[in-house]
């Protein structure tokens, strides 16, 4: 009996620590269940933040800088403790320009102003006013660092638009001059030249790169395709295509049927048209260009060379389509319209050559200070748009608006706290747009 109730004794007394042990156990894993919870849901918080920037354009000496904005999980952007970083040189006001075409255009007729790198460390911005190219390092907390010797010649003058391929930056040199902007630079030529990016973030040019285009082109845009041996431009006065192959040198070789007139049948009553914003698609060998005065769509297949061919053509219900996104998966197209500041959405996941629409929303604010250079965050759950005067100069109306992705059908919808004035000084309107 006593060896038994020994036995016993043991037996609970193994029980009571096994139970004990258990609701340790229990409740060590109860703890950090609800500590794992909670760092969850803050990191979850946290990646529904980012940074987006635009460019202030300053059009003074030593004026431009770039504006940084923090973005939380409602879309409401905030400027950042140190919300601008100097360029250290000067934007270019706003202010109506023409080309030697039958156009009539505005000094922001240009796109990829303000880009960065893939890894999303490094800033490229324009210089527009002062012919230079500011590169900066993105820190943690979204604060820029100039690179050393930034800003560094542009190989042109006016520099308007960016394409990084790689390490190989292109950058798209207006020649308008920025004081008088109907006239352009009479010692050069407008152009795309390139520069080799070194680890640190120097730019180097690179020997006989420059491929120079007539006086009056008005090129735009340096857009790369995906695979980085292509870059799409347009003269935005003179209404050609451009297609260039991206040698291992870093030089420009032009794509045999470059360049190419715009389609005059897409253009009634514009015998040539115009053309503002041009865009890939992420996965197929398309170009979609925006033909502005004629409110269409035009899509473009391209071959390795960089060949294209005129697909179709497809309406837009907004006025003056210009610059054109689309989201990673290459579902959809966003593209913003000026004139009546509007946001149209395509769905281009169906049938990426034939796009259709199957959205527009007008933004808040007045008309005639549509919206231009658009950009998706990186979680690609708001749409970010740059505002500026398309018709009169309204420097008061200068804004961000942002619209939330619908992340099943990717419609948009703006969000309560847009839009997000942006302050002009001396006639300077924001250009450009990027969001991490």
């Amino acid at each position: 009996m006593n060896i038994l109730s020994k036995t016993s004794r043991n037996n609970r007394q193994v029980s009571k620590k096994c139970l004990t042990i258990s609701a340790l156990a229990t409740l060590v894993l109860t703890g950090g269940l609800a500590v794992q919870s909670a760092d969850a849901h803050w990191y979850q918080w946290y990646r529904s933040t980012g940074i987006v920037y635009t460019q202030s354009n300053i059009p003074t000496p030593n004026g431009n800088s770039i504006l940084g904005f923090r973005s939380n999980a409602l879309g409401t952007l905030t400027p950042l403790p140190t919300a601008s970083f100097p360029t250290g040189g000067a934007g270019i006001p706003n202010a109506p320009i023409t080309g030697r075409g039958p156009f009539f255009i505005t000094a922001f007729a240009s796109d990829q102003e303000v880009i960065v790198n893939p890894e999303k460390t490094r800033l490229f911005a324009v210089n527009s006013g002062s012919n230079t190219i500011a590169v900066f390092n993105i820190n943690k907390d979204g604060n820029l660092s100039p690179v050393e010797g930034s800003p560094f010649p542009s190989g042109g003058v006016a520099p308007v638009s960016l394409g990084l391929a790689g390490d190989i930056l292109t950058v798209v040199n207006q020649n308008l001059l920025p004081q008088i902007p109907t006239q352009e630079a009479n010692d050069s030529l407008p152009n795309y030249t390139t520069f080799r990016v070194t680890p640190r973030g120097r730019l180097i040019p690179i020997p006989n790169s420059t491929a120079s285009v007539p006086r009056g082109s008005l090129p735009t845009q340096a857009l790369i395709s995906p695979n980085k041996r292509l870059l799409f431009g347009m003269d935005g006065g003179t209404g050609l295509l451009r297609s260039y192959q991206i040698l291992p040198n870093g030089r420009l070789q032009q794509s045999p049927n470059s360049p190419q007139q715009l389609p005059p049948a897409a253009f009634p009553p514009n015998p040539l048209g115009l053309t503002l914003g041009l865009q890939v698609h992420p996965r197929q060998p398309i170009l979609y260009v925006g033909f502005t005065l004629s409110n269409q769509l035009g899509v473009y297949s391209y071959e390795p060379d960089g060949d294209l061919h005129l697909l179709r053509t497809v309406p837009n219900s907004g006025r003056a389509i210009c610059w054109l996104v689309t989201n990673r998966a290459g579902t959809r197209l966003y593209t913003t319209n000026p004139l009546d500041n509007s946001v149209t959405v395509y769905d281009i996941g169906r049938n990426p050559s034939s796009p259709v629409e199957i959205q527009r929303v007008v933004l808040r604010g007045e008309m005639g200070t549509g919206g231009a250079q658009l950009t998706l965050d990186s979680t690609e759950s708001f749409l970010h748009v740059v505002s500026q005067s398309a018709v009169n100069i309204m420097p008061a109306n200068n804004r961000i608006s942002v619209l939330k992705v619908n992340q099943y059908d990717g419609t948009v919808t703006e969000v309560s706290s847009s839009p997000r004035l942006i302050p002009s000084v001396n006639n300077s309107f924001p250009q450009g747009i990027v969001a991490n």
